[in-house]
């Protein structure tokens, strides 16, 4: 990457009106790492910080399109998948991430919230993981997620090393499983395996209830990272530090779950 060239991320996800999670996680995530974001909508939400009122698809083809402008005239140095919705709109996002060679991809397989509702059907978990899954540079599954993927329980940080262990079998380079799920001790003990290099990475669990958009945010600032040529492995550990700063100043704003202070340099 030249020296003179604004290092470009690219995030395909979904709308989150309160701010909080989906493209607007990531555009504030890209931002704070001096990285030009774009996007490409897979599907519009009508949430707050109680919950979503509605989920509207849009279609493949739109998401795609959108994918396809950006790559074709700006370029990118990284991207990430956040919630895709549906099998079709998966399958065609896998199709573009191979037509239009994007390599540094994170896949942030959102199938699973952090409570443990599922939030995508069968259908769309099975396209996930034979077309999706395989072009990832990174998965970052949370603990759930990774549970349907291993088709296993997962309590321990000895289920959690076997677990990434498995999921890297699926074709994905490199895996972050995610402890912000697990309860005591391995809450913010996340495995990483690469095939070769099997690590344990732990930063200080913030206690906080404003904690929206977590995995949004992870996954995007690991694209950012990326973006900036770190080494994918020390992409994820930068992540996990801002993150867990952003988690000190998340915001107490609506009446239920605020988001992480993305902007936190800028709070008084």
């Amino acid at each position: 990457m030249s020296i003179d060239r604004i290092p470009v991320a690219l995030s395909i996800a979904g709308s989150d009106s309160g701010g909080g999670a989906g493209i607007q996680a990531d555009l504030r995530t890209f931002a704070f790492h001096c990285v030009h974001g774009t996007s490409a909508l897979t599907c519009v939400t009508a949430q707050n910080t109680l919950g979503v009122n509605r989920v509207d698809a849009l279609p493949p083809e739109a998401v795609v399109s959108q994918i396809d402008a950006v790559v074709k005239d700006i370029g990118i140095d990284a991207a990430k998948t956040g919630m895709l919705l549906n099998a079709d709109i998966i399958a065609a996002v896998a199709d573009a991430v191979v037509s239009l060679g994007i390599d540094r991809l994170v896949v942030d397989p959102v199938m699973v919230s952090r409570t443990g509702a599922q939030l995508i059907d069968d259908t769309a978990i099975a396209t996930l993981i034979d077309r999706l899954i395989p072009q990832a540079l990174i998965l970052t599954p949370n603990r759930y997620e990774a549970q349907i993927l291993t088709e296993s329980e997962i309590a321990t940080l000895d289920d959690m090393k076997t677990a990434a262990e498995h999921i890297h079998k699926l074709g994905c380079r490199a895996v972050l499983v995610k402890g912000g799920g697990m309860s005591g001790e391995l809450r913010g003990v996340d495995v990483w395996f690469d095939g070769e290099q099997l690590d344990v990475l732990q930063t200080e669990a913030v206690e906080t209830p404003h904690t929206h958009g977590t995995g949004c945010t992870l996954s995007a600032a690991t694209a950012a990272n990326l973006a900036l040529e770190k080494p994918p492995f020390e992409a994820v550990r930068a992540a996990k530090e801002y993150l867990t700063r952003a988690l000190h100043h998340s915001l107490a704003i609506g009446r239920g779950q605020g988001p992480v202070g993305h902007f936190f340099p800028l709070l008084p």
